[in-house]
């Protein structure tokens, strides 16, 4: 189960995989190409992602260090550049409908 603050509300999210992008080649490729999204990925100390070449609607999290929701971004459409707000330090790629 994934937890998250998000001011005095507690967000839950069962059943889905959170898997985190390492290395240069992953954190690059991210959810790119991918159909049927079922898992989320993480990517720490990252502060804006792309979703050129992705094929289907994303929902994204950008959290600080201590995981508390910074910002939402429900449906995030390919060919779409998000930047968090500065203090990011995670950002979470889920599967559409999310959120």
């Amino acid at each position: 189960m994934l937890l998250f603050n998000y001011g005095d509300i507690m967000l839950k999210f069962k059943d889905i995989e959170i898997l985190e992008a390492k290395g240069l080649f992953n954190r690059f490729i991210g959810l790119m190409f991918k159909k049927n999204i079922k898992h989320g990925l993480l990517f720490k100390n990252c502060r804006s992602i792309h979703t050129f070449f992705m094929f289907e609607e994303i929902d994204v999290i950008a959290t600080d260090k201590a995981d508390t929701i910074l910002r939402k971004y429900k449906s995030v459409k390919p060919w779409r550049i998000i930047i968090a707000p500065k203090n990011t330090k995670n950002i979470y790629e889920l599967p559409k409908k999310t959120l």
